[in-house]
């Protein structure tokens, strides 16, 4: 399979909602309850833009969406003003093929030109392969949140991992 990167398009936003949806329902990669609607994630593709951040897309050879990542602002305050959260989601049945390696890769890249500093992910410590990956990028573990979030009738530990932009 031949794997390719590029800047999402509008019209990418559906195949990226299935993708997000399916993290809804199934995992805790991300810790919303109820999936989005088509609305809620064009609104959300246009505000990015506006923002000025990157979602980035991995395709196969027939232009089919196997994955996404993006960053957005950590906080809103000034002063983290050149510190982002990232998010990288590939589509159910293609995990473990180099497609998150890919997409995080060029969103380092990315980060990198906008003179960014930091990039912080905030990972399910249950999701030890997830931090396995972003270990090998170089991220760091920069501390626990006890039961920060609750999903599945449990309470969960966030992992917070950083990697540092030289």
């Amino acid at each position: 399979m031949e794997i390719h990167i590029r800047t999402a398009r509008i019209e990418d936003t559906e195949a990226i909602l299935e993708i997000v949806n399916d993290a809804i329902l199934n995992t805790t990669a991300i810790y919303d309850y109820d999936v989005r609607t088509l609305n809620e994630q064009l609104d959300w593709f246009r505000e990015k833009g506006q923002q000025n951040f990157p979602v980035i897309v991995a395709t196969d050879e027939n232009d089919k969406i196997l994955g996404f990542g993006t960053y957005g602002s950590f906080r809103l305050k000034a002063g983290y003003k050149f510190t982002v959260e990232h998010s990288v989601y590939v589509r159910e049945g293609f995990s473990g093929k180099g497609i998150g390696k890919l997409i995080l890769s060029e969103l380092i890249e990315v980060a990198k030109k906008q003179k960014l500093h930091t990039i912080i992910g905030l990972i399910d410590t249950d999701n030890a392969g997830s931090i396995a990956f972003h270990e090998k990028f170089g991220f760091e573990k920069a501390g626990v949140l006890k039961e920060a979030g609750y999903k599945f009738e449990k309470w969960l530990d966030v992992q917070l991992m950083q990697l540092l932009l030289k």
